[in-house]
């Protein structure tokens, strides 16, 4: 297999061991281990042209394609461009490639939708039968999430055919959303063999990017396609358990796999300086002993450890670790504008907070349910204001009443054909929705910066925009009804007895502490989705690359959520949980904290700069120094 390599690359044999599992008349599964910077997606594609080089005809006459999922979207268009947009080539994102899966099968969506809506009217049936008093906001909420769900059980039956959008809200009665895509899709695959022979016929090659960030109920259905038709099927995984930094992935992805797969490894780090590389590696010695390799052309490079403490000022420290920084690597553009340096942060709750998007954010964070979502663009009931109010706002304030018109006119039931047939004069329409439009804007009146809660409920009265479902329970309170949810959300306290709390009413009380918050909030934490600010979170940049890299590692800005640096440099106690996690052989809070610590230090191309803020820096420089992690003279304590 011909290959363009760079001439110091021991990896290689890496291409062809790939290669040679993609034989479609002996394929064979991989796990392909690629580390940071490995080069993993030059490999994915040098494979692939030799294989359209040698079986692309084939495929085109026989229908047949290469279905290869990335992470996100930006991932996916970076490969069918380099793959020159061959058609044998299906590469999409997860969602995508589910719901194309199982778009066609209308009558068995009905059926699992139909399961799986009345196991959940059957558990909330349940919690409302104990409830003690049905007038309070949980009780009132669930009796509307019940009907809500028997509603939508009824117009099952008119559905002709189900809508997605795998990059949009989902809030027609037609349509399915994110999370049933994917539950959809995995059952499908695992427990239909029609299925399972449609897939392998379509696509007898699947690779999977990103494969231990991928959903674990989508991984386990693939392995039991695998283990199916192995004899005309190759599952091939490409990724670094390192790296997972999602929660619903699969712990331990490259554990336990069938001794017949194959499973490569990319030794070779062509992003990082040499000094870097060697931090990473110590970083995950002791959890996979997986070390990397670096190019010879590549410099020593810079690593700084700056240790600080919690009452300094941040900012100012800050400033003055670029300053350090730029003396030290003879550097200037550490001095320079903030788009030299990425500054990495642990958790996006330091972002909300010095950003000022908290009270929106936060309580949505908080939600296991939620989280991906608010995190990935893909929560509807955020995109709902990102999407479609604020783009409206900013129309307003600019005058731009094309845009207002256009944003109208796509959003609003106002002018559905099913509306516009309704009346014999349209113009009633056009008149209506300048009602509603214009008292809707009316709430920005004196430059006033009204709540989430006071724009839903205006919309949700006027009808001028479709109210997503996951907000319907809110909107349609009457005011007495909001007064009272408001109130129990104030006075409510946290209870231990987290089992007992129904998870749909845990995501309602969460909107409803989101909701309260300015509309302001929603432009900011818009910004921060949008990469427009100089902040990165240790998740967000995961697969990118920069010259100069700052992470700031601070648990008091953060507020844990799993995560812990404190624990992780031994200035804090391990809790119970902790110790029986490890007794069990499961997965502790300082695991995450080192792989979230090991994706943000391997970010840095040349050089990196990391500021532990704590109360204990002798501690912090000592255990630094002990896990062999930095040199004594890399580390600078910071006085107050």
């Amino acid at each position: 297999m011909s290959t363009k390599l760079h001439n110091n690359d021991i990896d290689k044999h890496v291409d062809t061991e790939i290669y040679d599992c993609l034989n479609l008349d002996n394929p064979k599964s991989f796990f392909l281990f690629a580390g940071a910077g490995s080069g993993k997606t030059r490999t994915l594609v040098n494979v692939l042209n030799e294989f359209k080089k040698n079986h692309g005809r084939e495929f085109r006459l026989n229908r047949k394609r290469v279905a290869i999922i990335t992470y996100t979207n930006a991932a996916s268009n970076e490969i069918k461009d380099r793959l020159d947009f061959d058609p044998i080539f299906s590469v999409s994102t997860i969602h995508s490639f589910a719901w194309e899966l199982i778009e066609p099968f209308v009558k068995d969506i009905k059926i699992w939708l139909t399961s799986n809506l009345e196991n959940e009217i059957l558990k909330l049936e349940d919690e409302q039968s104990r409830s003690r008093d049905l007038k309070n906001k949980t009780s009132i909420d669930r009796a509307r999430k019940i009907e809500s769900k028997n509603k939508r059980i009824s117009n099952l039956e008119n559905i002709i055919k189900f809508t997605y959008n795998p990059n949009g809200d989902n809030i027609t009665k037609d349509s399915l959303n994110h999370s049933e895509v994917i539950s959809i899709a995995a059952y499908f695959i695992h427990h239909k063999a029609l299925m399972q022979e449609l897939l392998v016929c379509k696509y007898p090659i699947l690779l999977i990017d990103e494969s231990q960030d991928t959903k674990k109920e989508l991984i386990d259905a693939f392995f039991e396609l695998q283990k199916n038709k192995n004899n005309n099927f190759s599952l091939g995984l490409f990724g670094d358990t390192m790296q997972r930094i999602y929660f619903d992935g699969k712990e331990k992805l490259e554990q336990g796999l069938p001794t017949s797969w194959v499973k490569p490894v990319k030794k070779m780090n062509h992003r990082s300086n040499k000094r870097i590389i060697t931090l990473v590696n110590k970083i995950r010695e002791d959890v996979d002993g997986q070390e990397q390799k670096p190019r010879t052309d590549k410099e020593e490079g810079f690593v700084r450890l700056f240790i600080c403490s919690n009452r300094n000022d941040k900012s100012k420290t800050e400033e003055s670790v670029c300053n350090k920084m730029s003396i030290v690597t003879k550097d200037s553009k550490w001095n320079n504008d903030d788009k030299d340096v990425m500054t990495l942060i642990l958790e996006h709750h330091m972002a909300a907070s010095r950003m000022g998007f908290t009270n929106f954010f936060e309580p949505l964070y908080k939600e296991e349910k939620l989280k991906t979502g608010v995190l990935d663009g893909t929560l509807s009931g955020a995109n709902f204001f990102t999407k479609i109010i604020l783009p409206l706002i900013e129309a307003k304030v600019k005058n731009d009443q094309f845009a207002i018109a256009r944003i109208v006119k796509s959003e609003s039931p106002f002018f559905k054909k099913e509306e516009l047939l309704k009346n014999a004069d349209q113009t009633l329409n056009i008149k209506a929705a300048k009602k509603a439009l214009d008292n809707l804007f009316n709430l920005w009146d004196e430059n006033s910066d009204p709540s989430l809660i006071e724009i839903l409920q205006n919309i949700y009265k006027s009808n001028l925009f479709i109210i997503p479902n996951s907000l319907i329970t809110i909107a349609s309170r009457t005011n007495d009804e909001q007064k009272v949810a408001i109130e129990e959300n104030v006075n409510s306290v946290e209870t231990d007895d987290e089992e007992n709390i129904d998870m749909s009413d845990k995501i309602i009380d969460a909107w409803d502490l989101a909701l309260s918050s300015s509309f302001s909030q929603i432009r900011q934490y818009n910004m921060y989705l949008s990469e427009e600010s100089k902040f990165g979170t240790h998740q967000g940049v995961k697969g990118l690359e920069f010259s100069r890299v700052m992470v700031i590692l601070d648990d008091e800005e953060s507020r844990g959520n799993g995560f812990s640096y404190d624990k992780l440099f031994g200035t804090k106690e391990l809790s119970d949980a902790d110790k029986k996690s490890i007794k069990a052989d499961k997965e502790t809070g300082i695991d995450k904290t080192k792989r979230l610590f090991y994706v943000a230090c391997s970010r840095a191309k040349e050089s990196l700069a990391i500021v532990a803020y704590t109360d204990f820096p002798e501690i912090v420089k000592k255990n630094a120094i002990d896990y062999g992690w930095f040199n004594e003279d890399e580390i600078i304590i910071y006085k107050k």
